[in-house]
């Protein structure tokens, strides 16, 4: 087995009941049910996609890390075929996990943001707007982005907390040559820093793993209490997914739940009950699903949808600016997994866990 790591003493709690596939001690339970998955259906995007992310705009004059810096973690975590560290959009430092089916993925550590998800066919799944920036100076506006510890606004800090705004370190890298599991991966690690500690004076590590198993995305989240005194947290990730067509778009998977409504004011959002088969979308939108179930999928409008499988995340949101956002609303909807109607309290010592799988597959 081909791995990169470096130790970090304080993961050990995460390792029980699982299995391990790096020597960092980063362990992983068993996957979660998908479904097959194909990437046929988004062939139709992608000359649009490929002219719009061309687009993206770059602030010059920012030093982001230099070439050594990044050949050097290439060199220590890189493992050839498989895991390159290279630098991304605006020279950020970003880990590129290629499968040996031909689909891969791309992780900046600045907020370990996932920023590109393709499959074996060169499709790309998730979306980037086009105003993302790439210097620091604020988070990056698409992909996956992470909430935490904060989803949503908040008077101690900003909307979404820090997490997508600071340097993440690379932990490990590995790349299992066995016939049954090639799983190309990188676990980032945040810890708490004089600035976090400005807005949420907690200690904590959050241990971030991405990985491929074939054309399949696959996150793992772990957050650890190392400090001496309980916290609460929210969190989210706020998934970007392009789309032919916002009006074409739907989701299924949360008929009978109850959401709040936040389109009219997010401070006062109205509580309903989703009655439609599929959601649909015909002016903007921002709901959030509570208790929703375990997997919902999202037509994409192409004939194909792309599928979400989650564990231990208790909601669901979906989002669309509409014309707030003309430039771009047409081309994208966000479903994130969140845990936001139950924050997650953890005393010191304590860790919480979840999962998120996202597939493609033809309708």
């Amino acid at each position: 087995m081909a791995c990169r790591a470096v130790a970090f003493a304080a993961q050990a709690p995460f390792t029980a009941g699982g299995r391990s596939r790096s020597r960092a001690g980063v362990a992983h339970g068993a996957p979660l049910a998908r479904p097959a998955t194909s990437s046929s259906g988004l062939a139709t995007q992608r000359q649009r996609a490929a002219g719009r992310r061309a687009t993206l705009a770059v602030r010059a004059g920012v030093t982001v890390a230099s070439a050594a810096d990044i050949e050097a973690l290439n060199k220590h975590f890189g493992i050839p075929g498989r895991v390159d560290v290279i630098a991304g959009p605006g020279g950020l430092p970003t880990v590129r996990l290629q499968h040996a089916c031909g689909s891969s993925a791309e992780v900046t550590l600045f907020g370990a943001c996932i920023t590109s998800w393709k499959q074996a066919s060169g499709d790309e799944v998730l979306y980037m707007r086009p105003d993302a920036v790439f210097d620091k100076s604020k988070p990056i506006s698409g992909g996956i982005p992470h909430c935490f510890p904060q989803f949503g606004p908040s008077d101690k800090m900003q909307q979404h907390g820090f997490a997508r705004n600071v340097d993440w370190q690379i932990a490990s890298t590995s790349a299992d040559p066995q016939p049954d599991d090639r799983d190309p991966e990188v676990t980032l690690v945040l810890t708490e820093n004089e600035y976090t500690k400005s807005m949420w004076p907690h200690s904590f590590r959050v241990v971030y793993s991405v990985a491929l198993h074939g054309e399949l995305l696959r996150a793992d989240m772990r957050v650890l209490n190392t400090g001496l005194k309980p916290f609460d947290f929210t969190a989210a990730l706020h998934t970007y997914i392009e789309v032919v067509d916002v009006e074409q778009a739907k989701v299924s998977g949360l008929k009978g739940l109850t959401y709040l409504d936040k389109t009219a004011d997010p401070k006062k959002p109205v509580e309903k009950k989703e009655e439609r088969e599929e959601v649909t979308f015909t002016g903007p939108t921002d709901s959030v699903y509570l208790k929703a179930k375990d997997y919902v999928e999202l037509d994409v409008g192409s004939g194909a949808a792309v599928t979400i499988t989650s564990n231990k995340w208790s909601d669901v949101v979906v989002w669309s600016p509409w014309t707030a956002m003309p430039d771009c609303y047409r081309s994208f909807v966000c479903v994130e997994n969140a845990q936001f109607s139950t924050p997650v309290t953890l005393k010191p010592g304590e860790f919480w866990r979840s999962q998120c799988e996202w597939a493609v597959k033809d309708l």
